[in-house]
């Protein structure tokens, strides 16, 4: 019983198969079409990359053929959607802007923005590697925020926008911090004044001032004695800094110990 049901799966998938090949080869516009969009819908509902493969055959084969036909607008959009729900974050964004120039009014404009700007943040890569697709998602999500504050994707774009510009932040701060393990402290102090100026919200705020103190005390600590005092006394400035904005930071110990050293070395002065 098992194997006769087998038997007759395989069958009935050789032959769906054998139709498709045909249909692939032949000039059946409207069957394809119809097709396609079956296809479409049950791979976007079941997540199967393969019937959307499947889809993506036919709608590139008969796209040119409905161009300023009533259902070129829903074809030129499935086939974008289909580049971007098989995860080609490459021709997706160009295939919605070929959409949105040719149907700016769209019903189905506000998903194309959309979904154009998710595909930047979909190839946006890990923080320590170049951030160009980063930047040019927060630019694309903001594009599609602006345009409709809304709308049907504000939450998602949001969170997207967020979780970047934190990708960003982290990018910058961890460059800053590469620098004081590295022990060129000039290079650190600067970066991390960069940084404080740049990203007044960013979760790594706190140990930016933090490291900049430590920056700072280091440098001045290890100068020549003609330099040393000035640099203690901006060391000590960075201390106040931090100290006022963070009174109970996770710091502190470290910061109360070494400002001990700074007012004994300055009394030297």
């Amino acid at each position: 019983m098992k194997k006769g049901i087998l038997v007759l799966s395989l069958l009935m998938l050789t032959l769906s198969c054998g139709e498709y090949q045909k249909l692939l080869k032949s000039d059946e516009t409207a069957a394809k079409y119809s097709t396609a969009e079956e296809l479409y819908n049950e791979g976007k509902e079941e997540d199967s990359n393969k019937k959307l493969r499947k889809s993506l055959r036919l709608l590139e084969q008969i796209e040119p053929q409905f161009r300023g036909k009533p259902q070129g607008q829903r074809i030129v959009f499935l086939l974008a959607d289909t580049y971007y729900l098989l995860g080609d974050y490459y021709l997706s964004p160009f295939q919605f802007e070929r959409f949105l120039q040719l149907y700016p009014d769209s019903e189905k404009a506000e998903e194309a923005v959309y979904k154009r700007a998710a595909s930047f943040y979909y190839r946006s890569p890990r923080y320590n590697l170049d951030q160009t697709d980063t930047h040019k998602a927060i630019e694309e999500l903001q594009v599609y925020l602006n345009k409709y504050p809304d709308g049907e994707f504000v939450a998602p774009a949001n969170e997207m926008a967020t979780e970047l510009r934190i990708k960003l932040e982290k990018k910058a701060y961890e460059i800053a911090k590469q620098y004081h393990h590295t022990e060129y402290y000039k290079a650190a102090i600067a970066s991390f004044n960069n940084f404080i100026a740049d990203y007044p919200g960013s979760p790594f705020r706190e140990a930016a001032y933090y490291y900049r103190f430590d920056s700072a005390y280091k440098l001045a600590i290890n100068s020549f004695q003609v330099l040393m005092e000035d640099r203690l006394k901006e060391a000590r400035e960075f201390y106040n800094s931090y100290k006022k904005y963070y009174p109970e930071g996770e710091y502190i110990p470290q910061l109360e110990e070494s400002l001990s050293d700074i007012d004994k070395r300055l009394q030297n002065f």
